[in-house]
């Protein structure tokens, strides 16, 4: 139990994801027998998948993407077939899997699930849990605790199922060595480039050329249609600077919140575990009863030895390389048992045996924090931070609207609304239809007014639109550009480069070719090759991937080997002229063996995934997959 966390780090890296887009949260075990009413996109297994559920999904992800690619982030990422069909796979699959696991009765108890959540960053203050925190940002996301501790119990029962499957691959010894001996061969190469620029003397391009170019090309040369936009952003984060907090306002809430600053007892511990496997007969028990008394004897007996002892004969490998040493925790964050025997003891106490569903304990309680309250000078800031986003949140709920009839009202100016809600107008670069510059531009709603004729023609402000949740934006065309194409006499250098680039190329590839097919004829003298260097597959920096590959794609059963790369500028020859064996040792065998038992594992599962899918007769209506969101 205590090495849950430690095994599991990956997968914590990953919950204040699940925070933010729980997987399973709009669907439970009861789904299986009640569906939503909203059409549906797939159906597999007695299960449905609504539109309502992939919606929400898919604005989530879009959420997750934006924060994470900021200005480079654009709708079309996720919203289009492709990708729209791969997050309908995802949800398939992790329900398919969830249903196996819980036929399978895998369980996730509750010391594990809490555990992970006494883990997560988002929950944690000064380092320890923080009910309080917990609880907020629950809220702040529109989930209870009850909630997304079922989706998270869930999530882990996945993690099971994907962890057991993908940790079986197996690998030979013979293969890993052989595998690893190759990666470390080496081998010693020279090399002589022919580029492509030192035929440009050689190349005239002619006026006809470029035109026919130009005309099987035109595409190439299209300006789109675009704008330049001035625009007013309205979010909750504005409204706060317009939201004063008073000082009894606060005192007011530390007192009816007082739990929230209120920090637990907590306690350092020690144990020595002596293990009890599940199912195990009462002689077994009895056993493990037994040597743990004799343990606590000798603890008792010497208690400046409990670390030893620990170190030696604890079956918790998670705490007995450290002397059996916990750490501090508070109430709620152990077993029952173990936490009642610990919160009786004094400090320099041994306790013990303690039975818990993992066998026997002997404690040893090392020191003790003891709980007090922060103080309201303590809490004061954030408390005033708290109060200005209720108020902010209000505030955007009530300003919302008005902001949508003033800049609907007053359609000729973006100002009006501006001065009333203390906004800065912002005016962009060049907007096309696809795309903007600015992420809250960069809506396919917003992107749609902004060409919509009322705004390119008039200039009149577009309505206010949620590019995000709790985010309003209302924009004006202040310039505007018809698509175009570029005249031939304003791309005619471009041409030509584009020509006389694709030419030179070509004549050296050409005289590489003859080269090479000469140097395995046995004419050395045609090429003059640069000083050899020795490389490996892993340790060639500099070199060019497709110049990689030829070099150990080549033939070592006769030295020297030649053989040549075609690259976009120019052509390079290569001379194999040596190769080094690697010596492996055993380190290296076993770690790629561990690699190739990953490898195995992956393709296991995905192997088994591939079955549940061939095997659920998934139903998916295309039409509403395909359906763009409004």
């Amino acid at each position: 139990m205590f090495q849950f966390v430690a095994k599991r780090k990956r997968l914590l890296q990953l919950v204040l994801v699940i925070v933010i887009i729980p997987p399973f949260a709009f669907w439970g075990i009861e789904s299986y027998q009640s569906f939503s009413s909203a059409s549906d996109i797939a159906e597999f297994d007695g299960q449905k998948i609504t539109e309502q559920e992939f919606s929400e999904q898919l604005r989530q992800q879009q959420e997750r993407m934006r924060t994470m690619l900021g200005a480079n982030y654009t709708p079309a990422l996720l919203d289009n077939p492709g990708m729209r069909a791969e997050l309908l796979e995802g949800m398939i699959s992790q329900r398919l899997l969830l249903q196996r696991a819980l036929r399978g009765n895998l369980t996730v108890t509750n010391e594990q699930l809490r555990e992970v959540i006494a883990s997560i960053p988002a929950f944690l203050d000064d380092g320890k849990f923080s009910k309080a925190r917990y609880e907020d940002a629950l809220r702040r996301e529109g989930l209870s605790p009850l909630l997304f501790e079922s989706s998270l119990r869930r999530d882990l029962l996945v993690q099971q199922m994907t962890a057991a499957l993908g940790d079986s691959g197996v690998a030979s010894r013979s293969a890993a060595r052989q595998l690893a001996m190759l990666r470390a061969e080496r081998r010693e190469v020279a090399e002589q480039s022919i580029t492509a620029d030192s035929f440009a003397s050689k190349v005239t391009i002619a006026p006809e050329a470029v035109k026919a170019y130009y005309e099987a090309n035109r595409g190439r040369f299209e300006v789109p249609e675009r704008v330049k936009a001035e625009y007013v952003v309205l979010t909750a984060d504005a409204m706060l600077a317009l939201e004063p907090v008073g000082a009894d306002e606060i005192k007011a809430w530390y007192q009816s919140n007082i739990q929230r600053y209120q920090e637990q007892e907590q306690r350092q511990a020690s144990h020595i575990l002596v293990s009890v496997k599940p199912g195990a007969s009462p002689a077994d028990k009895a056993k493990a009863r037994e040597k743990a008394e004799s343990l606590l004897a000798q603890a008792r007996k010497a208690p400046s030895s409990f670390a030893e002892l620990a170190k030696k004969n604890s079956d918790d490998p998670g705490s007995a390389a450290k002397g059996g040493d916990l750490g501090y925790f508070s109430r709620g964050m152990m077993v029952k048992a173990f936490e009642d025997s610990v919160f009786a003891l004094k400090r320099g106490e041994i306790a013990g045996p303690v039975e818990s569903e993992f066998g026997f304990h002997v404690i040893k309680l090392s020191a003790i924090k003891s709980g007090k309250t922060r103080s309201l000078e303590e809490v004061r800031g954030e408390i005033e931070r708290e109060l200005k986003k209720q108020h902010a949140g209000r505030k955007f709920a009530e300003a919302a609207e008005a902001f949508s009839n003033l800049v609907y009202e007053q359609a000729d100016s973006l100002k009006p609304v501006a001065d009333k809600y203390r906004l800065p107008i912002r005016t962009s670069e060049a907007i096309t239809r696809k795309a903007a510059p600015v992420a809250q531009l960069n809506n396919p709603k917003l992107l749609g007014a902004l060409f919509a004729d009322d705004s390119v023609k008039n200039r009149r402000n577009t309505e206010a639109i949620e590019v995000a949740p709790g985010t309003l934006v209302s924009a004006r065309v202040v310039e505007h550009t018809p698509a175009a194409t570029r005249p031939l006499e304003e791309v005619r250098g471009e041409i030509v480069k584009q020509l006389t680039q694709i030419e030179t190329a070509r004549m050296a590839h050409k005289l590489g070719a003859e080269r090479l097919e000469a140097l395995k004829k046995g004419n050395l003298g045609v090429a003059t090759f640069g000083p050899a260097k020795l490389m490996g597959r892993d340790t060639a920096q500099g070199v060019r991937a497709e110049a990689l590959a030829a070099i150990f794609r080549a033939d070592r059963g006769k030295l020297p080997a030649y053989t040549g790369v075609e690259l976009a500028d120019g052509y390079l020859l290569l001379r194999i002229s040596r190769v080094v064996e690697a010596s492996i040792d055993e380190v290296k065998q076993k770690n790629m063996q561990v690699e190739l038992g990953r490898i195995a594992g992956s393709q296991e599962f995905q192997a088994y995934l591939s079955g549940l899918r061939a095997g659920a007769k998934v139903a998916i209506n295309k039409a509403a997959l395909e359906k763009k969101q409004q």
